[in-house]
């Protein structure tokens, strides 16, 4: 981030992207074409160790150490992922412990702030300050409830807090496919199994494997995030979603005016139009990857009545269905916690709305090599000597049990001690660098 910040014009959003302080190299391999169709895309400045996303910015500052703490938004994996990827703390709040007022919406069923820091402490200091009640946010009406948010989190900063904790490790689609075929990469199974290993030291009763009931059913239901009609075998909660509430969004703003002087910003229809604009009078920043999912959003009909509001209400109850009634709430009648790989649980957690928390759990091969007979990615070329990514463990558990996840989290941080600043990005003249 901070290499093309300095470079002339370096403006972010017209640059690229921001680069992973644990190697922040672009990518030196080719795009991959097939029958001259290009499959995947490289030429165009982006990282060779992969940010996480989508809160990449805070993410990569963070680690960076541009930034003490930061706060990322998650609809589906946003916090976790770029938490992950750099090797911090990131905390995935329960949906109305955060308020998300001024936040650009994608849909107000999954959308939470949280923070994302080097340590578990930093972290829980953080989400003292943003939990609590919003009345601009009716999700947050949950705070008023007595204990479900706390105005501090630090209490449960307890190295001792894993012992007697029930933890289950679920692996059908989370470490194998539909056949039980497994499919993370033997590093990442060395990751978690490190990980239970410690859990396990630290008094904890894991059960491993033990599998969420629905989990087959569950996988089965993708984002739909084509152009209308969507196949049933998708949710078309975060389309819905996202044309209702971006439109609301703007509609609090009043008439606003774009950067190009003319086009006025007031819902999403307005959104598409200022990037068309932009294609047509020669910049291509506005469209550089398209807008599909905008189109495919604004293709609904989020009238009251209408028959994507039937669809959409189908789908959010179906949604709830399968990651809350038959899948983690069935869990959390027997567990404390669940324990993912990185942001592989993320989706069953962001359509129930509960809360996870990553911690650094160690580094992987990059590029990750999946075991055999998966296809294996292209190599770096010789040489290029790619830095390990790092590679982060999740605690998800049921709604508003925060203070046991930070608890959990803190005592497995503890006793790993993985996290270590980037090489990258060493302390600057002046710094005073305190004791780890």
């Amino acid at each position: 981030l901070r290499f093309q910040l300095f470079e002339e014009g370096g403006d972010i959003a017209r640059v690229g992207y921001g680069f992973n302080p644990f190697d922040p190299r672009p990518d030196p391999r080719p795009d991959v074409i097939n029958d001259g169709i290009r499959l995947t895309r490289r030429d165009d400045g982006r990282p060779a160790l992969d940010t996480g996303g989508s809160s990449s910015g805070p993410g990569i500052a963070v680690s960076a150490n541009l930034a003490a703490v930061g706060v990322g938004t998650e609809t589906s994996g946003s916090i976790l992922s770029p938490s992950s990827a750099n090797l911090l703390v990131g905390i995935k709040p329960t949906v109305g412990l955060v308020s998300r007022t001024g936040i650009v919406p994608i849909t107000a069923d999954q959308d939470t702030a949280g923070p994302i820091a080097r340590t578990v402490t930093d972290a829980a200091k953080l989400l003292s300050v943003l939990a609590g009640y919003d009345p601009a946010d009716p999700a947050t009406i949950a705070c008023l409830t007595p204990g479900n948010c706390l105005k501090d989190y630090t209490p449960f900063l307890n190295k001792h807090a894993l012992k007697g904790g029930r933890i289950a490790v679920p692996h059908l689609r989370y470490w194998t496919n539909a056949s039980g075929q497994i499919v993370i990469s033997a590093e990442i199974q060395k990751v978690m199994h490190d990980a239970i290993a410690v859990l396990r030291a630290q008094g904890a009763i894991v059960d491993d494997p033990a599998d969420i009931p629905d989990a087959q059913e569950l996988s089965n239901v993708g984002t739909c995030v084509v152009n209308p009609p969507f196949p049933a075998t998708c949710s078309t909660v975060l389309a819905y979603g996202f044309k209702r509430d971006l439109n609301a969004y703007l509609a609090d703003f009043g008439p606003g005016i774009a950067a190009d002087g003319k086009t006025v910003v007031s819902n999403l229809a307005d959104v598409i139009t200022f990037n068309n604009a932009f294609v047509a009078g020669g910049e291509k920043v506005g469209l550089k990857y398209g807008q599909d999912i905008l189109l495919a959003a604004q293709a609904l009909d989020t009238r009251a009545g209408s028959s994507d509001t039937a669809r959409y209400q189908a789908d959010r109850t179906r949604d709830l269905d399968l990651a809350r009634t038959k899948g983690l709430d069935v869990m959390y009648q027997t567990y404390d916690a669940v324990l993912f790989p990185a942001n592989r649980g993320a989706a069953i957690a962001a359509r129930a709305g509960y809360p996870s928390i990553v911690v650094p759990g160690g580094f992987i091969a990059n590029p990750v090599v999946p075991p055999p007979p998966l296809t294996p990615p292209t190599p770096f070329p010789a040489g290029f000597n790619a830095e390990p990514a790092p590679y982060g463990v999740t605690f998800s558990g049921p709604p508003f049990s925060e203070s046991r996840l930070i608890g959990y989290a803190y005592a497995f941080e503890q006793a790993t001690r993985v996290r270590e600043p980037p090489t990258s990005a060493p302390p600057l003249p002046g710094d005073v660098v305190l004791g780890h």
